[in-house]
């Protein structure tokens, strides 16, 4: 998936998706390990899907560190 369609996705998504990935990538080597992995190239694409989602969660992440807090309302009087 490119990175565009992951922008897309709220965060709740994406974190489900590295969640899914993960299991994806370790199943994936323990196949290869095996000798069993119908398509060895899977592992590399699947944890670039992976680095690709953790970069946008971590990228809204300082985004929403870097967006100032509000002030709260003084009293005018």
């Amino acid at each position: 998936m490119k990175a565009a369609k992951w922008r897309d996705l709220s965060d709740d998504e994406i974190r489900q998706r590295v969640h899914e990935l993960s299991e994806e990538v370790f199943n994936l080597r323990f196949q290869l390990s095996m000798g069993v992995a119908k398509n060895p190239s899977r592992v590399s694409q699947t944890r670039r899907d992976l680095a690709r989602a953790k970069t946008i969660l971590r990228e809204r992440a300082e985004a929403a560190a870097d967006r100032p807090a509000t002030a709260p309302a003084t009293k005018r009087g």
